[in-house]
């Protein structure tokens, strides 16, 4: 049975929002260096998929402080849509960042154009070959829309629950309110 908690951790809000933040700027990159010339887009890219592959580090720790650690308690006013739609939308998340960065890494690592994490730590090549790597190039621009409209659901839910609802589900996240939280 799962352990279930009213308030997050402090280390699952902050891989929360680092996570949110890094994920933000690598989606604004990505539309940015659409169209730069190749050696500005190059280097933008190069950043893009050293964070792309730092979100998948930090998605798999999260994971698994959430697989360990249980899951949280819902309002009891919520109705079985809402709970049903909070769920799609969080394993959505969970499944997507996991996705994007393997789906980045599967096209982009390749004997032509090695990843190298922020110019540090040189990252294996796919093992896929130029048609294999095309279907993963091709699943990432919709993976990331996709992503797009996950998070205005989350952030509409989030809201809702503040001014509508008016109950704790946004505060319980938000870093500055740190009432009920455990350390971990």
């Amino acid at each position: 049975m799962a352990t279930v908690h009213s308030s997050y951790s402090r280390t699952a809000i902050m891989l929360h929002w680092l996570i949110a933040v890094l994920v933000f700027g690598n989606i604004v990159g990505a539309v940015y260096a659409e169209g730069l010339p190749d050696a500005e887009r190059g280097a933008i890219m190069g950043i893009h998929k050293s964070v792309g592959i730092t979100v998948l580090a930090l998605t798999l720790w999260r994971l698994v402080l959430r697989l360990k650690g249980g899951f949280l308690v819902l309002p009891a006013h919520m109705k079985a849509w809402e709970i049903a739609l909070a769920r799609f939308t969080h394993i959505g998340f969970y499944v997507l960042l996991l996705v994007l960065p393997l789906s980045g890494w599967a096209f982009a690592a390749s004997p032509e154009w090695p990843l190298v994490w922020f110019d540090l730590v040189p990252l294996p090549d796919s093992p896929l070959g130029k048609a294999g790597r095309g279907v993963f190039h091709a699943l990432h621009g919709p993976a990331a829309f996709l992503a797009l409209v996950l998070v205005v659901l989350h952030v509409l839910g989030a809201l809702k629950h503040h001014f509508i609802d008016r109950d704790d589900v946004l505060s319980r996240m938000l870093p500055f309110l740190r009432k009920n939280r455990t350390d971990a």
